[in-house]
């Protein structure tokens, strides 16, 4: 190697020494950091329907009318909408089991006369998907406007063995969460779970983790009580006052299309408040239980999801 060479070579080592010390030097110059923290920030989103004491939706309150606690805390709240201005995503679920076979082609009538409804006449990006379920969960229509293809799925519906209700509630909000919006599930059956390898529970925290609301319609087989799987259908009673839904019980014909009515008017008179959670102790897997007020109105009657399960990793 010629003398410049290694002259050259002398020079680069002298310079990227003096670089090095010079970043040592400042890290032990420069003051300890504090340390930092990672926060997740999530947008807890709630759908509110109001009505009075006669039952009449009340549509017409603003921002600074409601009061938010969450476990125990008073919130702000960062975002309010009214009615359609934010789009529908709901999911249909149609019991297809063998105790509900002699009422499939009545039930689906009524569906259709609801789709149509829905997808003609409110927001133009409102969609709807469908499943149904018996001893399986089958998503025959992911979400869309197009009514003739839920249509065509409900036409080709045939009744199977078996019942996996919370099953089915468990699965349908996985496509739910991936959407904006307002998210509601309705579901029409005659109450009985007898397949899911689902618990109530897993079918509560899956729906309210979903910012759902759920409109069970329970079309019973048999009238007399004794015959009846009472269980079951206070647990959808209950799963329904959760999340700020309500539970039918019509007879297949007028009462169920009066029943569909009755959800729509819902839904577009629905609030939607929204909040970033603020100085409300977390946990892992820690339920936030909240309350929403109209402290200048006592006598109306709020309904909404009762709280929603925080998951935090590790």
């Amino acid at each position: 190697m010629g003398r410049s060479s290694r002259q050259s070579t002398i020079t680069a080592a002298l310079a990227l020494w003096v670089v090095a010390a010079g970043v040592i030097a400042l890290a032990q110059s420069a003051p300890e950091s504090d340390p930092t923290f990672k926060i997740n920030v999530r947008l807890a989103r709630q759908l509110v329907t109001v009505k009075n004491a006669a039952g009449d939706l009340i549509g017409s309150l603003n921002r600074e009318d409601f009061t938010v606690i969450d476990n125990g805390v008073k919130q702000e709240i960062a975002v309010f909408d009214r009615q359609t201005a934010q789009p529908l995503s709901i999911t249909l679920l149609i019991d297809s089991s063998f105790s509900t076979a002699k009422d499939l082609r009545e039930e689906r009538a009524s569906f259709k006369k609801f789709l149509d409804a829905l997808l003609r006449q409110g927001n133009t990006e409102d969609a709807a998907s469908l499943y149904s379920f018996s001893g399986q969960v089958t998503l025959l229509n992911a979400f869309t406007r197009r009514i003739a293809r839920i249509e065509q799925s409900l036409d080709q519906l045939v009744a199977e063995p078996g019942t996996s209700m919370y099953d089915a509630l468990y699965l349908s909000t996985s496509e739910l969460n991936r959407r904006e919006g307002r998210h509601v599930i309705v579901a029409v059956t005659d109450g009985v779970d007898t397949t899911s390898k689902k618990k109530y529970r897993d079918a509560l925290q899956s729906v309210l983790n979903a910012e759902a609301v759920l409109y069970p319609i329970v079309i019973v087989p048999i009238t007399n009580p004794a015959g009846r799987n009472t269980g079951g259908e206070h647990a959808l009673e209950t799963l329904a006052q959760s999340t700020g839904g309500r539970t039918f019980y019509p007879l297949i014909g007028a009462q169920l299309d009066e029943t569909f009515d009755q959800i729509l008017r819902d839904l577009r008179t629905q609030y939607v408040i929204a909040y970033y959670p603020k100085g409300v102790a977390a946990g892992r897997n820690s339920f936030h239980r909240i309350r929403i007020e109209v402290p200048a109105r006592k006598d109306l009657r709020i309904s909404t999801r009762t709280g929603y399960y925080e998951f935090d990793t590790p």
